[in-house]
C-alpha cells in the first residue's frame, strides 16, 4: 500500500491552525497518530469508543478536548486517512449522470 497517509488538522476557531500528514495503513491509525502528534508537539488523545467507530466506518475522526489529559488550546484535531489510489464511490441515482 504505497503512499497512503493519515492527514491530521488542528482547529482552533473554525480555522486549520496547524497540520501535518503521517504515513499510515488503514489498520493502524494510532501509530501515525502519534508521530503526527509529536511533530505538531501535542499530546496524544485517548481513542474512544465513539472515534474507533467513525475510524472503523468512514476513515476519519476528530478529537476534542476532553479526550486529551491535559488541557489544549485548540477545538478539536480532525484525522482522516487519505488513500489516492482509492475510487471515489459514484451515486447510482440517474440524476448524478
Amino acid at each position: 500500500m504505497g503512499n497512503t497517509a493519515l492527514w491530521v488538522r488542528v482547529i482552533a476557531h473554525h480555522r486549520t491552525v496547524r497540520q501535518v500528514t503521517q504515513p499510515c495503513e488503514r489498520d493502524d491509525p494510532a501509530s501515525a497518530l502519534s508521530e503526527a502528534c509529536h511533530a505538531l508537539d501535542l499530546a496524544n488523545p485517548m481513542w474512544l469508543d465513539k472515534n474507533r467507530r467513525e475510524w472503523a466506518e468512514f476513515g476519519q475522526t476528530r478529537f476534542l478536548p476532553d479526550a486529551f489529559m491535559e488541557h489544549v488550546a485548540f477545538d478539536r484535531i480532525e484525522i482522516e486517512f487519505i488513500d489516492p489510489d482509492a475510487r471515489k464511490k459514484r451515486s447510482q441515482d440517474p440524476r448524478n449522470a
